[in-house]
């Protein structure tokens, strides 16, 4: 139960939804290209991110001196089945 609280407070945040949305479709993207589609600063942009890596939501790497983040491939399955749907 406490883990769900958690996933649900993670995503009652619209920005974090969108950022999901936008990264199933596309891929992977850069935290400027994120924050550019969503028209929000890079710094909420960063924070964001952050949390959704830390719920093992999003993976990311470090590239030519830009961070790109995608979805995780270890994402719990739960969880990915509820995205899933919130995305479509």
């Amino acid at each position: 139960m406490k883990r769900w609280s958690i996933i649900f407070k993670a995503f009652g945040n619209i920005n974090r939804l969108k950022i999901v949305a936008l990264l199933f479709k596309t891929g992977e993207l850069s935290v400027g290209e994120i924050a550019s589609a969503l028209k929000i600063s890079i710094k909420s942009t960063s924070k964001n991110l952050v949390l959704l890596q830390q719920l093992n939501v999003l993976d990311s790497v470090g590239r030519n001196g830009h961070v790109y983040y995608n979805m995780s491939s270890e994402m719990p399955k739960d969880i990915a089945r509820t995205l899933k749907l919130f995305t479509e």
